[in-house]
């Protein structure tokens, strides 16, 4: 993708702080790179970007968005290949849904010569912070809120567009134990299921948290009105196995596109597997986990990658599952994945994007 150029105003630390890194212990979400990029939107009108060092912000509190949630944002990674360069992992799938959910949450479209302009820029300056290893790398978070000062239910009229990156590394140390959750909902048709706003994830924390106190690591989202197929799993789309055949619920305005599950489906098909896009039904696979023909439930997303599933648990029983190998279709999608993002394979799909 070719980006239109732009004028930065740059502002660089005195000194890096990248000696804070220890790429074999790195908790997620908890460091952050020496840089930061802002944005405003004032009045319709995008005024000039600035790359600042990172570091806290201060907000009137009678900030729109901490009152009305006008607040979205993306998860993309950076990684250091093979060559040593570092690369981004399809971007501009990124790009096209942060505005997406904008649009929905009634907010500015961000230029693509900012969104992409300043991934570029801050790469360039913070490349050093991005790890080596195998499961390691630079986790990217675009975001925007509403910044006007005003107290009163309507679109903001100003926004703040940033950026800030954080080294990654594995995010589950053990594969997950998830609940089937019946009762409460992460999104309904016509809502913003399909958006990555900050309400979204407000909302699932309460359900999370009951279920970890029973011992889960993660929820297995159901439908709204039934409670009878699969739509997501906390922060990830989901996979099944069943009969040899890759399947995965299909997409709606309930369940966010994600772009691993998109890079997934597509490395699957390239591998000659059968994949399904359909209604995916709790009975179905309750019933066939106990049978042996579901052999393999995974979670897929930016944080996690590929996550298989230890178990699940549905009224009142845990399910386990089986055991996870290097033959496993996960295991080979994850491979194929990384192998792709990392230059060991050949591109063949032009989804990485060199820094």
């Amino acid at each position: 993708m070719e980006t239109t150029a732009i004028d930065f105003k740059i502002q660089q630390v005195e000194k890096s702080r990248v000696e804070q890194l220890d790429p074999q212990n790195i908790v997620f979400g908890s460091l952050f790179t020496d840089h930061m990029l802002v944005a405003d939107c004032i009045n319709g009108e995008w005024q000039t970007p600035e790359i600042l060092p990172y570091g806290d912000i201060a907000y009137n509190p009678a900030l729109a968005s901490l009152h009305y949630g006008q607040s979205i944002f993306e998860g993309m990674k950076a990684f250091r290949n093979v060559n040593d360069e570092v690369v981004m992992f399809r971007p501009e799938e990124n790009y096209k849904r942060f505005n997406i959910s904008a649009e929905r949450m009634c907010m500015a479209t961000v230029p693509e010569e900012i969104f992409m302009g300043g991934l570029q820029k801050l790469l360039e300056l913070d490349g050093a912070w991005v790890p080596d290893g195998e499961d390691n790398s630079l986790y990217l978070r675009p975001f925007m809120f509403a910044s006007d000062v005003y107290l009163g239910v309507r679109p903001s009229f100003n926004y703040r567009f940033m950026i800030i990156m954080s080294p990654a590394g594995k995010y589950y140390a053990e594969p997950p134990k998830v609940k089937i959750e019946t009762e409460f909902i992460r999104a309904a048709e016509g809502g913003v299921g399909y958006a990555k706003c900050a309400g979204n994830y407000a909302a699932s924390l309460y359900p999370a948290k009951l279920a970890q106190e029973q011992g889960y690591t993660q929820l297995l989202w159901t439908d709204a009105k039934t409670h009878t197929k699969f739509e997501e799993s906390g922060t990830m789309n989901v996979f099944f196995v069943k009969d040899g055949k890759l399947i995965t619920p299909k997409t709606s305005t309930t369940i966010l596109k994600g772009i691993t599950r998109d890079s997934l489906i597509n490395i699957a098909r390239d591998k000659g597997y059968e994949v399904v896009e359909q209604d995916v039904y709790v009975k179905d696979i309750v019933d066939g986990i106990s049978s042996g023909s579901v052999t393999e439930v995974f979670g897929a997303g930016t944080a996690v990658v590929v996550s298989p599933f230890s178990a699940i648990g549905f009224e009142g029983k845990d399910y386990e599952l089986p055991a996870i190998t290097d033959k496993s279709i996960s295991t080979v999608l994850k491979n194929g994945l990384n192998d792709i993002r990392k230059g060991k394979v050949a591109d063949t799909h032009g989804w990485v994007y060199k820094v």
